[in-house]
């Protein structure tokens, strides 16, 4: 009862969160781990159990979803779903402990493009004329990024976009959101497959993450866009530290 009571809130935390600003996986992998599942298994059910969570999030910004700097979501579709499948594919030829040294970093790396990114976008885009190319090759290595381990991805797309984008995070939240999605249905394809997941864990998770996740999105288009960001870089700074004191 105790392990279930800890899935089912995990969950419900990690649907809201994937759905305002990403990161969700934070709350599930570590859930899955203290409620016994193997680190490895853990990975690949905690990116399972929130993909019903996020395709309800998708729902919930159908209207709102709209190009990512004047590039289609059609190109940046296929081009999640094959990183998404080269990532989850390197995951299941490669051990977890090379990453998980690295992973910290990239957290950082994320943290302080997502904060600064406003400021050194108007900069970069004054000076340079973003094209469609650097914006599918951006959206591929995080695709592989997310398809290979996921946490947090969703901070790491919208930091990178907002570089590239001078929407705020109302107009990109819908496009991250369907892409982070597609990106992690070709992952769970194959971590199915290949028989990574641990069902009794994972279905908890899942049906409070689907309701977190739709719960998440509906509150985030009322939420002050200002507001919004700074909760996201607080989330990003607490997930950064816990990744290195976790590496540690």
């Amino acid at each position: 009862m105790d392990s279930f009571l800890l899935l089912l809130g995990a969950g419900l935390l990690a649907g809201a969160m994937n759905a305002i600003a990403g990161g969700g996986s934070f709350f599930t992998l570590p859930a899955l781990v203290l409620a016994g599942v193997p680190s490895l298994a853990a990975n690949a059910s905690s990116t399972v159990a929130l993909f019903p969570g996020g395709l309800a999030s998708v729902w919930a910004y159908r209207e709102d979803l709209q190009p990512l700097n004047g590039v289609s979501l059609r190109p940046l579709l296929a081009t999640s779903l094959l990183g998404g499948f080269l990532g989850s594919m390197l995951l299941l030829l490669t051990p977890q402990a090379a990453f998980d040294r690295v992973l910290p970093w990239l957290l950082l790396w994320a943290t302080l493009t997502f904060a600064l990114g406003r400021r050194l976008g108007e900069a970069l885009r004054r000076r340079v004329r973003i094209t469609a190319l650097p914006v599918l090759v951006l959206q591929f290595l995080l695709a592989i990024y997310g398809g290979y381990f996921g946490g947090a991805v969703g901070i790491m797309m919208m930091a990178v976009w907002s570089l590239l984008s001078p929407a705020d995070l109302h107009g990109l939240n819908p496009a991250k959101t369907l892409l982070v999605a597609a990106t992690n249905a070709v992952a769970v394809l194959c971590f199915v497959v290949a028989g990574k997941v641990a069902w009794p864990e994972t279905l908890t998770l899942l049906g409070a993450a689907a309701v977190g996740g739709y719960g998440g999105a509906r509150m985030a288009r009322r939420m002050n866009p200002g507001a919004l960001r700074l909760g996201v870089i607080l989330v990003s700074v607490l997930m950064t530290i816990a990744f290195f004191v976790r590496a540690h």
